[in-house]
């Protein structure tokens, strides 16, 4: 029981420095690509996430470039993505997508 404690502590600390690093010049240095595709994207810059995250060819890329491509409002590419990650299109919130993707990323790190 301690050890899940544990690491679900170091889990949220993890998540709580990547949120807290969005305020900083550049992403944690440690930060995963897809991490550090999702810093710029909370930052502002589209393109330098899309350009990170882009030429990656696994299914969690693909659910990070699919997310970006549902922000920028291309749905039919969105889509083609979503299906490339195996996910179907989420019907929540982009922000609540964003913040689902950050945990499932920190969490692996």
């Amino acid at each position: 029981m301690q050890l899940l404690l544990l690491n679900l502590n170091l889990f949220t600390l993890k998540q709580d420095i990547f949120i807290n690093s969005l305020s900083e010049k550049a992403p944690p240095e440690s930060s995963s690509h897809y991490l550090r595709s999702l810093w710029f994207d909370a930052n502002g810059n589209w393109e330098k996430a899309h350009e990170i995250i882009q030429d990656m060819n696994d299914k969690e890329a693909a659910r990070v470039h699919a997310y970006l491509h549902r922000k920028e409002g291309d749905l039919g590419n969105a889509a083609y993505w979503y299906a490339r990650a195996g996910k179907a299109m989420p019907d929540e919130t982009l922000d609540q997508e964003w913040r689902y993707l950050v945990s499932a990323f920190t969490e692996k790190s």
